[in-house]
């Protein structure tokens, strides 16, 4: 019987530590700079707030060509969604957080937008 609780209790932890590593775990964080293209409410069950990015820079093309890249990302905060939502088309610094997983009720991407650092 004394093995058996052992072995539930370090299972539980194990899948505790695998949760917690998974979903609340800020594997990565810093900032992106874009124009704002769209700032959204939408979601079936749970609504989240979801963002989107065009950030503009050199890429891989044509020499000297101007490639576009997306930065989709969910809003943590409604006051940080509002001011996105009454600025859409102009330029934003937004500092995020990035996890391993996506929690339904946190927003559809592994980015999570924090804070506006600047906007233009």
């Amino acid at each position: 019987m004394k093995y058996i609780w052992i072995t539930l209790v370090a299972v539980l932890l194990l899948l505790g530590g695998f949760v917690w590593y998974k979903y609340f775990f800020v594997f990565g964080e810093g900032v992106k700079s874009g124009v704002l293209n769209y700032a959204v409410k939408k979601g079936n069950i749970f609504k989240t707030y979801e963002g989107k990015l065009i950030q503009e820079g050199f890429g891989r093309g044509k020499t000297g060509a101007l490639t576009s890249y997306e930065f989709e990302f969910s809003i943590e905060d409604e006051v940080v969604f509002k001011q996105l939502e009454m600025n859409s088309g102009k330029t934003f610094d937004l500092h995020y957080k990035e996890y391993h997983g996506v929690l339904p009720w946190r927003g559809n991407t592994t980015y999570l937008v924090d804070k506006v650092i600047n906007m233009k």
